[in-house]
């Protein structure tokens, strides 16, 4: 490990860190976590959601608004119906490194 680091990267690592931070704290409620596994696999309305992972609405919006509040997840407007899809590649890359290491086991 190189300790020759400047004071620029050292901000530069230190932003990153608090950036990856704020991922893995979003990613630490496993209500959370299946939602954007869920958009991992397309996009999926509120009520697809609600089906597939027996979430029930209070609990399914308190957590949508935490994702695109973070700008996990963008939403489309469909009549009545509002779809949502992964916005970030970095939490779709995270979602596929934990899919391979405790979902395929």
């Amino acid at each position: 490990m190189n300790l020759n680091i400047s004071k620029a990267e050292l901000k530069k690592m230190q932003a990153s860190a608090e950036e990856a931070c704020k991922l893995m704290k979003v990613l630490s409620n496993r209500d959370r976590m299946m939602l954007l596994c869920e958009m991992g696999q397309g996009e999926k309305c509120v009520s697809e959601m609600e089906a597939a992972l027996d979430l029930h609405q209070p609990t399914l919006s308190q957590q949508l608004t935490v994702l695109r509040k973070e700008k996990l997840v963008k939403t489309r407007r469909e009549g009545k119906q509002i779809y949502y899809s992964l916005a970030s590649q970095v939490a779709a890359s995270v979602m596929t490194l934990l899919y391979k290491h405790y979902c395929k086991k």
